[in-house]
């Protein structure tokens, strides 16, 4: 997660850090189910996901007259960036400075608005780009963020790997999602607040821009006496690297679904600062532990999350790290 800020200007978060663990010990991916029943969605904007070198999804986008380039969708993320490989190639030199802050510090940056966004057939004018190393989010042209999602649904199929970008109704509505939680909005994005860790509340922010999960100090303080299985770092979007423990988190329990047994890396985060939620467990999902249900959606405008288990896991059944139903 980064904050964006000018001088004179109120602090905005652009986007969640493009994480890079450590090696850490991780079960293999589960082998998909079949996929569900088509969905009725001819008027839905449908994109084909592609996978980055960090296994998050990107979207094909153009910028004008140009493109395709691929673009990493984050929920986490308030604003849009673009590499600036790519802001360099298009000739967007009209810039200005800023401080990126990052999961791992705070970094100057050139920033630039891009006229003409677009995605599917949906089309943006974004007023602040900050610009970053194409090697820092993966080798990929950019991330979208919430600014261009806002008043949409977002729904992430991983059986059939796609990314579909509608509205609610245009997407099935909340048909065949078996745990759909309502979360609050704090700075534009989601966060769940009626999780629980091991029985002790939890603040969750749902991320696609994360490939992994990060805890805070206030969730680790609950740890202190568990076994740490290694020292773990991440490198943010601005290059810069975090370290810290990395334990297991033996029950994450959202609505009616435990999911058990799954490692995090637990670190003094300055997005959780910028949420204000240091004082409080919380915990950034990452797409490790997304990718082990069917889909997920992200509704914008209702502030809800909801989730479609595989089809071998029930209610109350648990999710164990990548396996299924154990």
């Amino acid at each position: 997660m980064i904050s964006l800020s000018h001088t004179g200007a109120a602090a905005l978060i652009a986007a969640i850090a493009a994480v890079v663990p450590a090696p850490a010990p991780s079960a293999s991916d589960p082998v998909p189910p079949a996929a569900p029943a088509p969905v009725n969605s001819s008027d839905a904007e449908s994109i084909d996901m592609g996978a980055d070198r960090y296994q998050r999804m990107t979207v094909a986008v153009t910028i004008g007259e140009n493109g395709p380039f691929r673009f990493m969708i984050d929920t986490g993320a308030q604003a849009t960036v673009l590499s600036r490989e790519l802001a360099d190639r298009l000739q967007l030199f009209d810039r200005e400075t800023a401080t990126l802050v990052g999961m791992a510090g705070r970094k100057k940056v050139e920033t630039t608005s891009v006229a003409d966004l677009g995605f599917g057939n949906r089309r943006f004018h974004i007023q602040t780009a900050a610009l970053v190393e194409a090697a820092h989010i993966g080798d990929a042209d950019g991330i979208l963020g919430i600014d261009s999602l806002q008043t949409q649904r977002v729904l992430l199929d991983f059986v059939k790997r796609q990314i579909l970008v509608a509205d609610a109704a245009e997407l099935g509505g909340n048909s065949g999602y078996e745990i759909i939680v309502k979360a609050r909005r704090r700075l534009g994005r989601l966060i769940i607040t009626e999780a629980r860790f091991e029985g002790l509340r939890v603040a969750v922010i749902v991320d696609t821009g994360a490939q992994s999960s990060v805890g805070n100090l206030a969730l680790l303080e609950k740890l202190r006496n568990r076994r740490t299985l290694g020292e773990s770092r991440l490198t943010d979007i601005t290059g810069q690297q975090l370290s810290g423990p990395s334990k297991v988190v033996r029950e994450l329990t959202v609505g009616r679904l435990a999911l058990r047994d799954f490692p995090i890396l637990f670190a003094d985060s300055p997005p959780f600062s910028s949420l204000g939620l240091n004082d409080e467990p919380a915990i950034i999902l990452g797409m490790s532990e997304l990718r082990l249900f069917r889909r997920v959606a992200i509704d914008f405008p209702t502030g809800k999350i909801l989730f479609d288990l595989p089809r071998d896991v029930r209610g109350f059944d648990s999710i164990h790290g990548a396996i299924i139903g154990a």
